[in-house]
């Protein structure tokens, strides 16, 4: 097949980036022709597959996103009938199948009002580039303007069908996969070993991740809170920040202002997450929304049960007391501190990590990229029937 990828940012780093590139791959590798429609690029995940550029000038997020759907439009409109399908991984309106990998955008305002204490859902209130995310994804989910919708979790498939009125027929949902040779138990032997020494962090210790950028978003703030109850109970937990945010520093004074600072270590940005997962015992991301965060099925890979919301679409893998707990924000700090402390048992995590990794063994990223093509093949058939 002629495939058109388009996504305004083609990268080695970010969620819909590394899916980009997988999927631009997996597809070249069996023989179809791929051109990945963007505003900029790195050097190509294929040698076969190559790029269009549409960088029209825009000043500012907002600009930039709303030049790039309306080049995308202008380019469909005009070389469209070179591709047997169209696939759009951003935010744009014109294409066959579009993947929701960030979930509807108005739900995550909503996710973060309380937080940040605004009614962001309120739209004298937004900012302009998320007046425009928001109207991008309005037009994308119109009548006629698409043949099939992924979602990566259920939880964001119920989601656009409420929030848009989109059919459930034409929803399809592919939960994220994961490289299954990248992240690997093997690596607490390695590199994880070295960085949990190198934290100050001893074999006996319990040690808890949170790895992620995007602090308030991701939960941190809420994980802090609870861990000093934690350490109350079971002194031998210790807790591991690796990620990206600005607000670093006061996270750090947080940790201090609670008497945490000790149990508590802060890594900052790290390229060797793989490595982190290795350096600890179980994964934590207390998040207030996310449609499927990466980083679950990444740990479950690494042998590591999981503590996470109900918000996260990937807990719709997890089974509670088998592979992690899962809860939800609405019952307070009590019921994460109580799967903390359910966590701080060294047997349950050891019977934990096999049934975590024979779960991820069932989410290897060749097999979603395979239901992704044959969900391609399936709408360029249809194109054909319809004409």
């Amino acid at each position: 097949m002629r495939i058109c990828l388009t996504h305004m940012r083609h990268a080695h780093s970010g969620g819909t980036e590394r899916y980009l590139n997988y999927l631009a791959q997996y597809l070249c590798e069996r023989g179809h022709e791929v051109t990945i429609v963007c505003r900029s690029h790195r050097e190509s995940p294929h040698p076969r597959a190559r790029f269009v550029v549409l960088h029209n000038f825009a000043l500012g997020p907002g600009w930039r996103r709303w030049a790039f759907a309306r080049a995308v439009e202008r380019y469909v409109r005009k070389h469209g009938n070179e591709y047997d399908v169209v696939f759009g991984l951003g935010r744009t309106w014109s294409q066959d199948i579009v993947r929701m990998g960030g979930g509807c955008y108005q739900t995550q305002l909503d996710a973060m009002s309380d937080f940040v204490g605004a009614a962001s859902s309120r739209p004298t209130q937004l900012r302009f580039k998320d007046r425009v995310a928001l109207a991008i994804e309005q037009r994308c989910f119109a009548a006629g303007a698409y043949r099939r919708i992924i979602t990566n979790a259920a939880m964001v498939k119920r989601d656009v069908m409420q929030r848009y009125g989109v059919p459930e027929a034409a929803i399809e949902v592919i939960y994220n996969g994961v490289d299954l040779e990248r992240f690997h138990p093997r690596h607490r032997d390695g590199r994880g070993a070295v960085i949990r020494r190198e934290a100050g962090f001893a074999p006996d210790h319990v040690v808890f991740l949170f790895l992620g950028s995007g602090f308030p978003r991701k939960g941190l703030d809420l994980l802090l809170e609870a861990f000093p109850f934690v350490t109350a109970t079971h002194p031998h937990a210790r807790l591991l920040v690796v990620g990206r945010d600005s607000g670093q520093p006061r996270y750090e004074a947080r940790a201090r202002a609670l008497g945490i600072a000790n149990e508590v270590r802060f890594l900052g940005a790290r390229t060797d997450p793989e490595a982190c997962y290795g350096a600890a015992d179980v994964y934590v991301l207390p998040t207030r929304y996310d449609p499927f965060a990466n980083a679950t099925i990444e740990a479950l890979a690494s042998g590591m049960p999981v503590v996470t919301t109900d918000s996260n679409g990937g807990s719709e893998l997890i089974e509670s007391d088998v592979q992690g707990s899962v809860f939800s924000l609405s019952d307070g700090r009590e019921k994460l501190v109580q799967a903390l402390r359910t966590w701080c048992d060294a047997g349950r995590i050891q019977q934990a990590s096999i049934a975590a990794r024979r779960l991820a063994e069932r989410h290897g990223i060749e097999s979603k990229m395979q239901a992704t093509l044959d969900l391609l093949q399936a709408v360029a058939a249809e194109k054909r029937h319809t004409g």
